[in-house]
């Protein structure tokens, strides 16, 4: 078997039993509170985050992977043979993937890629880069097989608040109040490597989060049915499980390929509490 190992921004969003199971090892981005400097799902959570942020109403910052702590990452593996594929977040979020090439650069063999995505829509990629090495392939060859499968994700949010997008800058307050008052939860998709207003549903949050996964689900014939993640930033329980016969009844997703994963915290920071997203691939035309 090819020497490869599997490398990710912490923003791909998989659980510590997908990191385990598919031997992926994650690289923390870093979140700002006040005056120090926090690990992405290492020494802060998401829950730690919106506490942070009702006690204060500031929202913290957050930093990209730097060249070096890159180059701390990959030059181990580098130096006892492995080559890497790197997965990065979507470099129109974030300085990670520049920083990435340009560890790549000066290591060789380390071969990153940009998602042009975020959140488990990066997971997927990194979990098939993981099954791709394990077929055989090597990386030179997994890097122009995940290229092309990233053009075919299907990635999207719905969201219950925008006070978050609105404290971050990316729309304005009356804007936030009025959805607020409206009770109006946009959906929010990616595509072409960011973010763009996709349906906008009404109603309290179960009601917009079952119609949200309707909206996105049923009817299609185009979506690849091998795995599907529920990700969110702590949508309580039953909301959840809902989703999930939901994702059943309108798909032929088996049980065990609906995954579900919280939202770290770079995105909980920019999507707030009871954020809810399915993502998969759509099939290959």
């Amino acid at each position: 078997m090819n020497k490869i190992i599997v490398t990710c921004d912490s923003t791909c969003d998989l659980s510590p039993e997908l990191y385990e199971k598919y031997e992926i090892k994650p690289v923390p981005l870093g979140t700002i509170l006040g005056e120090e400097m926090r690990r992405d799902g290492v020494d802060v959570t998401p829950l730690e985050i919106f506490d942070y942020i009702g006690k204060t109403g500031v929202l913290p910052k957050t930093s990209a992977v730097s060249v070096s702590e890159y180059e701390d990452v990959f030059k181990p593996y580098v130096d006892q043979g492995y080559e890497i594929i790197h997965i990065n977040i979507s470099s129109e979020f974030s300085s990670c993937y520049q920083n990435a090439c340009i560890a790549a650069e000066e290591l060789g063999h380390v071969y990153p890629i940009d998602s042009r995505n975020l959140s488990t829509g990066s997971g997927h990629l990194a979990i098939k880069a993981r099954e791709l090495a394990n077929d055989g392939l090597s990386a030179s060859e997994i890097a122009d097989k995940l290229n092309e499968m990233k053009e075919r994700l299907d990635v999207s949010f719905v969201l219950q608040t925008l006070d978050y997008l609105q404290k971050g800058g990316r729309c304005s307050g009356v804007t936030a109040f009025g959805t607020n008052l409206l009770k109006i939860r946009p959906e929010i998709v990616v595509s072409e490597g960011t973010m763009i207003v996709g349906k906008k549903y009404r109603g309290a949050m179960e009601k917009s989060i079952l119609d949200y996964v309707r909206g996105r689900l049923a009817g299609r014939d185009d979506i690849d049915t091998s795995r599907i993640f529920i990700t969110h930033s702590h949508v309580p329980d039953d909301i959840v499980k809902k989703v999930r016969a939901l994702v059943k009844e309108l798909q032929p997703f088996e049980d065990e390929n609906i995954l579900e994963t919280y939202a770290g915290c770079t995105v909980s920071c920019h999507c707030g509490p009871n954020c809810l997203g399915v993502l998969f691939f759509k099939k290959k035309q």
